[in-house]
């Protein structure tokens, strides 16, 4: 089933539905699902990774694009 056809469905099922019991449990997963932060989604190693990187950004440890995009295209063969 693709998605359209999925989302077709589940209004077909709201709409129909007689209980407010179920309205309301869906109306609390979109409201926890809009105030979901990505970033708390993150693992730990992830977090550290960020982190570290923005200390380095902070304290101007940083590689030019230009330099980034010559090792890449060295390594990949590209260009």
């Amino acid at each position: 089933m693709d998605l359209q056809t999925k989302k077709l469905e589940l209004v077909r099922l709201i709409i129909n539905t007689k209980k407010p019991s179920i309205l309301k449990k869906i109306e609390d997963i979109f409201k926890k699902e809009a105030g979901t932060n990505w970033y708390d989604e993150l693992s730990k190693h992830e977090k550290q990774s960020i982190e570290k990187g923005l200390s380095e950004a902070d304290k101007g440890e940083l590689i030019p694009h230009e330099e980034v995009m010559q090792e890449i295209k060295a390594k990949y063969g590209l260009e």
